[in-house]
């Protein structure tokens, strides 16, 4: 004991990691966290990818909770814990950027960097990693619409006009995404734009498959990875984030019939 009564801190002292360090590991936990949740990833790539980052710091995750719009991570080492929060942007599906940040979390596990740096990184990564032009987005998307279309049983004549209304769809939804208004709202938009032109225009083409060439022009909107994820979460034991993103794919789909019940009305389909 000191003269001051004091107790200096010793070999023994079971506090490795003070808060202060702890809250600057759980953020860059919590960043990695988070992004691969925005990215598209499954919830135990991102508890993984989280845990590997407080690994590499030093420190042990106690604990992790993801939610659809937060995500909770409590780390601590010896007596000393922490438990931070992190809210989770739009969700959305950027693989290159998934599988960059997966690459990173690897490589902090192994140690030799700080919270600073992984965060750095991070933010690197998402400003580096590149992107298709929107253009080449749009008519990839109108191909697959098209293609689908054709394995679903639509006509010759219908393959142009759906790749078309495809294609606009994409750009569409694209404009609207990048000025942040509502995705349910863009979804019956697109759904009425896309259905609506790929019926005119299949009808033009003497298609005989007006209406399954309507539905093939807003295949776009089905929300594949979300469906998949949800499954996938839910059978990796993690049912909260699961039936919310379950949730959230039966809305879109919702939206989307509505965009084309829209659509067939427009064109005098509606019975």
């Amino acid at each position: 004991m000191r003269h001051d009564g004091s107790t200096p801190r010793s070999e023994t002292d079971p506090v490795k990691i003070r808060h202060r360090e702890l809250e600057r590991i759980a953020h860059a936990a919590l960043q990695v966290g988070s992004v691969l949740t925005q990215s598209g990833a499954p919830v135990r790539v991102a508890h993984e990818g989280a845990r590997l980052i407080a690994v590499g710091l030093g420190a042990g995750v106690l604990g992790m909770r993801s939610g659809y719009a937060s995500f909770e991570i409590t780390v601590g080492t010896g007596t000393n814990t922490i438990t931070r929060m992190m809210q989770v942007g739009p969700h959305g599906v950027n693989h290159r950027f998934d599988f960059a940040v997966r690459d990173l979390a690897v490589r902090a596990s192994k140690g030799g960097m700080t919270p600073d740096q992984i965060e750095a990184e991070v933010d690197r990564l998402r400003a580096e990693t590149p992107r298709h032009r929107p253009w080449v987005v749009a008519i990839a998307t109108g191909a697959a619409c098209a293609a689908f279309g054709r394995l679903l049983g639509a006509d010759w004549a219908a393959f142009l006009p759906v790749l078309a209304a495809g294609s606009i769809g994409q750009a569409i939804r694209h404009l609207l995404l990048a000025r942040r208004i509502n995705v349910f709202v863009i979804t019956t938009i697109v759904g009425f734009v896309a259905a609506t032109l790929g019926g005119l225009g299949a009808r033009f083409a003497g298609s005989g498959a007006v209406e399954l060439a309507m539905m093939a022009s807003i295949l776009l909107l089905v929300p594949g990875v979300p469906s998949t994820n949800a499954q996938t979460d839910i059978m990796d034991g993690y049912p909260t984030m699961g039936s919310a993103r379950a949730v959230w794919v039966v809305m879109i789909m919702v939206f989307a019939v509505t965009g084309v019940w829209l659509a067939e009305i427009a064109l005098g389909l509606h019975r």
